[in-house]
């Protein structure tokens, strides 16, 4: 016994192995974590590198380092070698490649092991590092997704489209996620959107958000004292988001029992001051992987189940939509089009944000909400950021470039994997067609449709043109009038041009010119 024992102890003194973990890789139920292995040491470090590619906002700098604490701190309670990198640390080199270097030539690791990055950038970087070690490394899944990497491209190896309800079905099929016999969608239909469209009713009160209230003070002193470059409002007293799986069960339970129930009806509303309506807001959580996709979808079928009379089958479906579809599908055509995809500009649009999408200071009611509301809470749903801020970039020719960048820095869930094809592609048109069949433009009327911010507004939301006509209207015509060599065949918008080319001609004169005052003026709208 004592030999066997002597053995284990040479064993573990010749084996020092190195994993680093990111702060996106918050997963306790990864295999890694399954048994404590002394000669395992995890390491964690907060960096420059990730704080300084784009100005983020103070709210997701703070959620990512204390949800990385968090974790680190959990790891230890549960006795397995920790060591930390505070970004303030004197030993702190500020990259990954200089710190895991240096801790391998301090701790003499034998071995180098990670798991994959779900950025491009990181990706290429960590496997270059690896790649040059003179120690062997492995490179593991992170165990989270439901899909592959490169499961979209094999999918769809001999099609020219790729259709985001294609993968959906497909998805749904392999999981046997709402299922009847045969591989047929529960009662009847895959698809539930058509139920999932209204606007919020004139005095419907949504349920408050549920909010934690974390303490972050020291490590907001400590990036204070490093000078990052941050943008937005934070009261580090009171962190309102979750930091920890704990918390992040905690807020799915809130949501499953409150929101669900009208999540898909109210999914695309919008009204002043309602910042979370019936949303989740668990994207946080899903990206830094303190939870699981499977167990979210699994903990909102099995509520549906329980009581299908108060969460209606619809409201589930518009649900797990979101993210057995939408998120791993924008995934895949990540991993299938980067590093190019970051390049695209299919309307070669050269226009820099307006000044007032840092500050919020419009006179246009939509989104001096929507971008007041993100610089407050490094949040907002998907259809405030697709139909107004991302809406209004697209008719205002802004480079897909600095949309890029404003998305990936104001949103505390912005990371690049999901952030890019949403924007550059769902939002910005600028992969001409890979994500979305359609540019995601709109005039007022859509605002209207499906919110409350033109009541009140200075300017007028019935009219195209003229003073305070709705910066909206003519910049939408604009739009259609500036690319139509690029969009007349597209069949989902035949329609409008051929609106657009019965209009009289003074009037469409009357639009391009208005639109061209307001363009030549936007930082003043």
């Amino acid at each position: 016994m004592k030999n066997a024992e002597t053995k284990n102890k040479m064993a573990t003194a010749k084996n020092k192995i190195m994993r680093l973990i990111l702060g996106d890789q918050l997963n306790i139920n990864h295999t890694w974590f399954a048994t404590v292995d002394p000669s395992v040491t995890y390491v964690l470090m907060e960096i420059r590198t990730e704080t300084d590619y784009a100005p983020h906002h103070i709210q997701k700098v703070l959620g990512f380092f204390a949800a990385m604490q968090n974790f680190a701190i959990e790891l230890q309670e549960k006795n397995h070698q920790v060591i930390y990198i505070h970004l303030n640390d004197e030993n702190n080199l500020q990259r990954f490649d200089e710190n895991c270097k240096a801790l391998i030539d301090k701790h003499r690791f034998t071995k180098f092991e990670y798991q994959l990055p779900d950025e491009h950038r990181v990706d290429s970087h960590l496997k270059a590092f690896a790649e040059q070690l003179k120690i062997p490394f492995s490179v593991y899944d992170t165990e989270h997704f439901y899909s592959t990497r490169n499961e979209l491209k094999e999918l769809f190896a001999d099609k020219k489209t790729y259709l985001m309800e294609t993968f959906y079905r497909y998805m749904r099929k392999k999981h046997k996620v709402l299922l009847e016999d045969e591989n047929k969608p529960l009662h009847g239909k895959w698809n539930f959107d058509e139920d999932n469209r209204q606007k919020l009713p004139k005095n419907h009160k949504p349920i408050s958000p549920f909010l934690f209230s974390n303490d972050l003070t020291i490590i907001e002193n400590e990036i204070l004292q490093s000078k990052i470059k941050t943008i937005g409002t934070v009261d580090s007293k009171n962190f309102i988001w979750p930091l920890n799986r704990a918390q992040s069960l905690m807020l799915l339970d809130f949501f499953i029992e409150n929101c669900l129930p009208l999540f898909g009806t109210f999914q695309d509303a919008m009204a002043p001051n309602e910042w979370s309506i019936y949303h989740s807001r668990l994207s946080f959580s899903l990206n830094t992987k303190l939870i699981s996709p499977q167990e979210v979808v699994n903990k909102a079928i099995a509520a549906h189940f329980k009581s299908p009379a108060s969460i209606e089958f619809h409201q589930l479906e518009g649900f797990v939509r979101q993210i057995i579809g939408w998120r791993e599908y924008m995934r895949g055509i990540y991993w299938l089009k980067m590093p190019k995809y970051a390049t695209l500009n299919f309307f070669e649009h050269t226009e820099l944000l307006p000044q007032w999408f840092w500050t919020g200071k419009t006179k246009m009611n939509c989104l001096k909400n929507a971008i007041i509301q993100s610089l407050n809470f490094a949040y907002a749903h998907h259809i405030q950021r697709l139909m107004i801020t991302g809406n209004f970039a697209l008719l205002a020719g802004v480079h897909p470039d600095e949309v890029d960048a404003w998305y990936l820095g104001i949103y505390i869930d912005a990371i690049e994997w999901v952030e890019i094809t949403n924007t550059r592609g769902m939002s910005q048109f600028a992969d001409g067609g890979i994500v979305g069949t359609k540019p995601y433009v709109s005039s007022a009327a859509y605002i209207n449709k499906m919110s409350s911010y033109c009541t009140g507004c200075h300017y007028d939301k019935t009219k195209k043109t003229g003073e305070k006509s709705c910066p909206f209207n003519s910049l939408y015509w604009n739009f259609y009038d500036k690319h139509e060599s690029k969009l007349a065949k597209n069949p989902r918008i035949g329609m409008m041009y051929n609106v657009w080319n019965k209009m009289n001609p003074d009037a469409k004169a009357d639009l391009l010119m208005q639109a061209d005052y307001y363009l030549k003026n936007i930082n003043e709208l």
